[in-house]
This record gives C-alpha cells, structure tokens and sequence, in this order.
C-alpha cells in the first residue's frame, strides 16, 4: 500500500463522514423536524459507509483524535499521524465547501458544533468533549483489533451512542476536522478551542484506558520512551 494510498482514503472518509453528518444537520433543518435520533444515526452510518469504503486502506480514523490514539499505541508513526491529520481536514473542508456552493456560508454556520450555554459553560463544554471522545477512542482502539468484519458497525454504533448524548451539551464534535471546516467556511468561531483540545484530551486518555483495562498495562515508562524517541526522530 503507497502512502498517497492512505492519505486520500483518509480524506475521503473524512468528507464522508463531515459530508453526510453535516449534511443531515441540514437536512432536519430544511425538514423543519430537529431530530436528535436522525443526526446520530447519520454520523454513525456515514462513518460505518466510510469504513466500508475505504477503511481498508488507511486503517479507517478520518478524526484527528483517533490518530492520536493510534499513534500512542504505536500504530502508525508520527509523520503518519501529522499527514492523516492534513488529509483529515482537507476532506471534512471539501464536504463544508460543497454546502457552501449549495447552499450559502450560513448554513454551513448552521452545521458547527454549537455550546449549548444553558447546558454548560466552556469549561463544561471542554469536559463533555473530553469524556465523549475518550468512549469513542477507547472502543476504537479496541474494535480495530478485532478480525470479526462487523467491527465497523461496531465503530459506527460508538460514535452514534456519543452523538445521543453530546448532541445536546456541545455538538458532539469528539473530532477537530468536523469542528473546524464549518468554523472556517461559516466563520463561527464561539468556543472552537474545546473542540480541538477536548477531543485530543479525550484521545490521551482513551489510549491510557485501552493500555489499563483492556492491556493491563500499568507501566507507562517504556511507552514514554517510544512516544519521545518517535517524536525527535520523527518516525
């Protein structure tokens, strides 16, 4: 499998699952129908479609936070990660320009991870995203080793179950690609670093909760060794 392989499946995951999750935003809306369980389902199925489609060839994150915790666990080096992260947010601003072309830049707008601010505050917010994307990265980090070929639907279900309930306090980005390319092709800013840092946070700890639970692994210092070796080297 060539790099270039990889770093295209992984933007077209990522426009998938911005595309058609966005896109039912939309879609309720236009519906005049707000619909917590049709927003979910769709960002579930449009990442189990992705994974389908193309998760074979890239291992199938199309989310900065799941690099992240792929990278920890020593899955892919770093200059993977950095180049699945630029091939991330190249799709998910593909599927927000497609909208704008569509539609204007203010439904794109309407597509962003809004703060619920009778709900939470920021700092609620930061926590939300944290705690959600740290259940989907666990369970990614845990299904992508199995064999069995529904594990998709198992990853797509997981993002799903975060959808039900983040939806209200944040957004549920649980993803900074998904985040970003309605924050800039909208211009809708409010809150945009919680959904950078909370979903990274949340990757962190995800990887720390699959290496405790699921590995037993207790001992860090070895992999803090390898983190720090493949970040001077770059590898």
């Amino acid at each position: 499998m060539k790099a270039w392989q990889k770093y295209a499946a992984e933007a077209l995951g990522t426009f998938m699952l911005v595309g058609i999750g966005t896109g039912a935003i939309l879609a309720v809306q236009f519906a005049d129908q707000p619909s917590l369980v049709a927003v979910s389902l769709a960002f579930g199925l449009a990442l189990i479609t992705a994974l389908y489609t193309v998760g074979r060839v890239s291992g199938g994150h199309f989310n900065p936070a799941v690099s992240l915790g792929a990278f920890l666990d020593r899955r892919i080096g770093l200059l993977d990660m950095l180049w699945y992260w630029v091939s991330q947010v190249a799709g998910a601003l593909v599927a927000s320009l497609a909208f704008l072309w569509i539609l204007d830049a203010d439904a794109v707008a309407s597509t962003y991870t809004q703060i619920n601010r009778a709900v939470v505050d920021e700092a609620g917010g930061f926590i939300a995203e944290t705690v959600f994307t740290m259940i989907f990265v666990m369970a990614i980090l845990v299904l992508a080793k199995s064999q069995a070929h529904t594990k998709y639907l198992g990853m797509g279900l997981a993002l799903s179950a975060v959808h039900f309930v983040g939806l209200v306090f944040t957004g549920a980005s649980v993803n900074p690609a998904r985040s970003f390319a309605p924050a800039l092709v909208g211009n809708t800013w409010d809150g945009f670093w919680l959904f950078v840092l909370g979903p990274l946070a949340g990757a962190v700890l995800g990887w720390v909760l699959y290496r405790v639970i699921v590995l037993g692994d207790t001992d860090f210092s070895d992999d803090a060794e390898e983190i720090a070796g493949a970040v001077i080297t770059g590898v």
